[in-house]
């Protein structure tokens, strides 16, 4: 499935939610479909910057695509993070750095988070960014 697809999915999940309370629980619900980290690699070199609550986001190149892992001490952070990761995780660094990020503003997401969490936010999809810029050059 493309990136646009998965944003697409989310947009349409989202809609079927009235209010922000219920997107939130959506969200924490999401957040504990992200894989297991390993405390080894809840380290400084993983830590995201910018983040108001600590997340760690690690990243591992097979196959031509990115897996990513990542978790966060904050329950809404790692709603926010596995968000990301159902549209980013498994796919080529290209479709990554070609790809938009509208599906945030569509969700209403941006809007509903307070200012350290929406930088938060971005400092998060600058790091998949930046990864995927790191391993478009294998």
């Amino acid at each position: 499935m493309t990136i646009e697809n998965l944003q697409e999915n989310l947009i349409e999940d989202f809609s079927f939610f009235d209010d922000w309370t219920q997107k939130y629980e959506y969200m924490i619900e999401l957040s504990k479909t992200l894989d297991k980290m390993d405390d080894s690699l809840k380290n400084d070199e993983n830590l995201i910057k910018g983040c108001q609550s600590k997340v760690w986001l690690n990243a591992d190149f097979k196959d031509g695509k990115i897996n990513f892992i990542a978790d966060s001490e904050a329950i809404i952070t790692k709603g926010i993070i596995a968000i990301l990761l159902m549209v980013f995780n498994n796919k080529t660094p290209d479709e990554i750095i070609k790809s938009d990020v509208s599906f945030i503003e569509k969700i209403g997401l941006k809007e509903h988070l307070s200012p350290n969490r929406a930088n938060g936010l971005y400092s998060m999809i600058k790091q998949i960014k930046f990864y995927a810029i790191a391993y478009n050059k294998k």
